[in-house]
């Protein structure tokens, strides 16, 4: 049987990136305390640096997960109102999840960053509770619609 993963051309790096700009959500998949899958909708931002992050509390059960195993995955893209859902470009990003610390300068630059994007967040940023969490990828499935699947690294990603 012939693969349905295309190579990896400059067209499919470009709707990778964009859709990471675009995200302002993604879905989290992490591992829970019993081992079973466990699906979550979380904000979605970059990094100054480029790297996919979100603010989460510490209270939730997700980042409970992430912080006993830190393996997860992203799903970011979302249909249009119009045509098939299945039609419209979806990124799955597969990779490890790292709490960062509040109590640096590195916090305060990201925060600011990230509510340039997300100003509603301003309400629970500095909440005692709410962390940024930074993805370091190590794969990516891209589904650029019927036909239009691609495998790409962090580099193609611009990570």
């Amino acid at each position: 049987m012939t693969s349905p993963i295309r190579p990896t051309d400059n067209a499919a790096r470009g709707l990778a990136r964009d859709l990471m700009q675009e995200a302002r959500f993604a879905a989290l998949a992490v591992t829970d305390a019993a081992g079973c899958p466990s699906v979550s909708r979380v904000a979605f931002g970059l990094s100054p640096a480029g790297a996919p992050i979100s603010l989460v509390s510490t209270l939730s059960a997700h980042t409970e997960a992430l912080i006993a195993r830190p393996d997860c995955a992203l799903l970011v893209g979302e249909p249009s109102d119009k045509g098939d859902p299945l039609t419209h470009p979806r990124l799955t990003l597969q990779g490890q999840a790292e709490i960062l610390p509040n109590d640096t300068s590195a916090h305060k630059e990201m925060a600011a960053h990230y509510l340039r994007v997300h100003p509603k967040a301003k309400l629970y940023v500095g909440f005692g509770d709410f962390h940024f969490l930074q993805f370091t990828i190590t794969r990516a499935f891209l589904n650029g619609g019927f036909g239009k699947a691609f495998t790409l690294s962090p580099a193609d990603l611009g990570l």
